[in-house]
């Protein structure tokens, strides 16, 4: 049986959601000559523990990129959208999907609470998606979630260039009510910056354009190992 979501990046040894996106938030094309297998095929080689699609059609995804991956690897796989119904999860599931994306500022509590509690009776991992500390004051079960801290602003479709600083600051928090998946999500361009997060105490990141813009993916994962044993030393 595969691991679930949580369980396999709580184990990486390199703990990257690597992540599956057509376009950019400004409408840029990523995917360019490749096939998505193609892609996939790539992030597995490279040792992703788990995968993330993006379905939401701001990014130019739609459900069938989601089936499409999942039916290219085994590896535990996130879906990426306004997910806010729990027919949404069964669908999810139902196209292969290990984890849920659910964005704490644009649910009312109840609704999160139980589309969580759905999710896990799915055997779905939530993915939960907070900018604000408050929001984890009406997260339930959270040590059975991965919560992330998006780095960048929903509202503006994530179209700023975002600001790390705000993992840093919510880390504490994150810690402090229970969670022992936290994960910093978007804006991470550069290794060092990627390796300065792990060690402050993230246990994985959500990297996605970078990593579809990359010419060079092992040059780029070498160099986040790089940074990762200069920061431990």
């Amino acid at each position: 049986m595969s691991p679930s979501f949580i369980d396999a990046l709580l184990a990486a040894p390199r703990p990257l959601v690597m992540e599956v996106k057509l376009r950019d938030p400004h409408g840029a094309d990523l995917l360019g000559p490749r096939t998505v297998t193609d892609l996939v095929t790539r992030y597995e080689q490279a040792g992703a523990p788990c995968l993330s699609v993006v379905t939401g059609r701001w990014f130019g995804g739609t459900p069938r990129l989601l089936r499409e991956v999942t039916a290219a690897t085994q590896l535990p796989v996130l879906q990426k959208d306004f997910l806010t119904r729990p027919a949404q999860l069964e669908a999810a599931r139902a196209l292969g999907a290990s984890a849920v994306l659910l964005t704490a500022a644009l649910l009312p509590a109840t609704s999160l609470t139980r589309l969580v509690t759905t999710a896990l009776d799915l055997g779905l991992t939530p993915f939960v998606e907070i900018t604000e500390e408050r929001e984890l004051d009406t997260l339930p079960r959270i040590a059975e979630c991965v919560v992330a801290v998006n780095n960048k602003d929903i509202r503006t479709r994530e179209r700023d260039r975002g600001d790390l600083g705000r993992s840093l600051r919510l880390l504490p928090a994150l810690r402090a009510a229970g969670c022992r998946a936290p994960v910093s999500a978007s804006a991470i361009t550069d290794p060092h910056d990627a390796a300065r997060l792990l060690d402050a105490g993230y246990a994985a990141l959500l990297i996605g354009t970078s990593l579809m813009r990359t010419g060079d993916l092992t040059g780029w994962l070498a160099d986040l190992d790089a940074a990762r044993a200069g920061v431990a030393a």
